[in-house]
């Protein structure tokens, strides 16, 4: 009975794990002169880069809503953790003009307005 409760007491101890994507969504819209596939374009290149730090974006663009001129961007990430630390090297390149994360940042700016941002984990 001792061992019993003693394992159980242990189960109890021991923290639960949970698992939790981290999405980072931006609601944005393509500048003037900038296609689609152009933009597309960029979200490759940068997807490269995002392997690096296990992050991956996607975009959403909307077939039936009420607003079709704005879009999605969807990155995603394993955790908060892992997101934070992909923003840290995004951020901290941009002091470097001749980094590939602020050539990127370039680019998604020549051809694109962010309107929007949120974090959020799925579970």
């Amino acid at each position: 009975m001792k061992r019993l409760i003693a394992i159980a007491i242990a189960l109890f101890a021991v923290p639960c794990a949970s698992f939790a994507d981290h999405l980072d969504v931006i609601e944005m819209k393509l500048n003037q002169g900038c296609s689609l596939a152009s933009y597309l374009a960029v979200v490759k290149d940068f997807n490269e880069w995002g392997k690096g730090y296990g992050y991956k974006a996607e975009i959403l663009v909307p077939l039936q809503r009420s607003n079709l001129e704005t879009m999605f961007w969807v990155g995603r990430s394993a955790s908060t953790e892992s997101f934070g630390k992909a923003w840290d090297a995004w951020r901290d390149a941009q002091a470097n003009p001749d980094s590939v994360a602020a050539k990127l940042n370039a680019r998604l700016d020549a051809c694109s307005t962010s309107l929007n941002r949120s974090g959020m984990d799925t579970y």
